[in-house]
């Protein structure tokens, strides 16, 4: 018997789950479905929370590849889970697998919590709600009083956060990424919301840049929260996605990675003097509201808190 468990758990595991699972008490219910996995806090967090509300179940990791994800779905519509969290880099590919959306994946087109219900699976996006509440309580300002430049908009949360921002009516919203053609497709989606005239000067409200040096450098003086929605920053090699020396004081930058040590993208902030954070303040928020959607109540957020601690 497994008081609790930390093993990842991968397809193979899931054609034989009922087999494999026989033992583990409390029963898994819950789960992270990722692509790499292993870094994910979530187990920690939600498990916590099961224990604070005296649930018999518990949360774990999932190593599912992109080819494998609609095969590891079909599975747990059938395997007694209550539901699942997606994320890199499934959210996306998500969305088009799942039978119902609720109206926050729906405007994205991006789904992270899968609640499962009559061998069902409802999509819902807690990315952006969660950013928002994460960019409150770090920085104590509101997401309608910004300047946001996102890098890496075409994923599953960087669409999450910019629908989010437009939701707001923040102040002025950029949106970086790779793919031109993502961010424009993603600018066309948000125009609407951007119509009313509130910035003073020529800089536009809504905003698509390639993502290089020179052109980002030309927007930064009309931003004033950097967010990171890319996988930069997972590996301690990789670089940061914006050049430490185009960071100023006045700015503040989120990076929505997170683990026990700074990315490249934070020490860099730090060397400015700009005001920053990681992703944790946001996987908290994103978590207790996923928590939410599964259980049907208010989650233990001091317990997930301490657990993320």
């Amino acid at each position: 018997m497994k008081a609790q468990t930390t093993q990842r758990y991968t397809l193979a595991d899931l054609e034989q789950w009922r087999e494999i699972s026989r033992d583990i008490d409390p029963p898994i219910r819950l789960g992270v479905l990722g692509d790499p996995v292993a870094h994910s806090f979530s187990p920690e967090m939600q498990n916590a929370a099961l224990r604070a509300c005296e649930i018999n179940a518990q949360y774990a990791r999932f190593h599912i590849r992109p080819s494998e994800l609609r095969s590891a779905l079909h599975f747990l519509r059938n395997l007694n889970f209550a539901g699942m969290n997606l994320t890199v880099p499934h959210k996306i590919a998500g969305f088009g697998q799942i039978d119902e959306a609720d109206e926050s994946a729906s405007r994205i087109g991006a789904v992270n919590t899968i609640r499962i219900r009559d061998n069902k699976l409802v999509g819902s996006n807690t990315d952006g709600e969660g950013f928002l509440r994460a960019v409150r309580s770090e920085f104590s300002v509101d997401l309608r009083d910004l300047r946001v430049l996102i890098i890496g908009a075409g994923g599953g949360t960087g669409r999450a956060i910019a629908l989010q921002c437009a939701l707001e009516n923040c102040e002025r919203l950029v949106l970086v990424n790779r793919t031109l053609e993502k961010a424009n497709a993603l600018l066309q989606h948000l125009r609407s919301f951007f119509m009313e005239a509130r910035v003073l000067g020529p800089a536009a409200r809504l905003e698509v840049v390639a993502w290089e040096e020179s052109l980002m450098r030309m927007q930064l003086g009309d931003i004033d929260l950097i967010v990171n929605a890319t996988p930069l920053g997972m590996n301690p090699s990789d670089p940061a996605p914006i050049p430490g020396r185009l960071i100023a004081p006045h700015h503040m930058v989120f990076d929505c990675i997170y683990g026990p040590s700074k990315t490249t993208l934070l020490r860099a902030a730090e060397q400015a003097g700009a005001r920053s954070a990681n992703g944790m303040s946001m996987l908290l928020h994103q978590g207790a509201l996923s928590f939410s959607i599964w259980f049907d109540r208010e989650p233990p957020i001091d317990a997930m808190h301490k657990a993320l601690l």
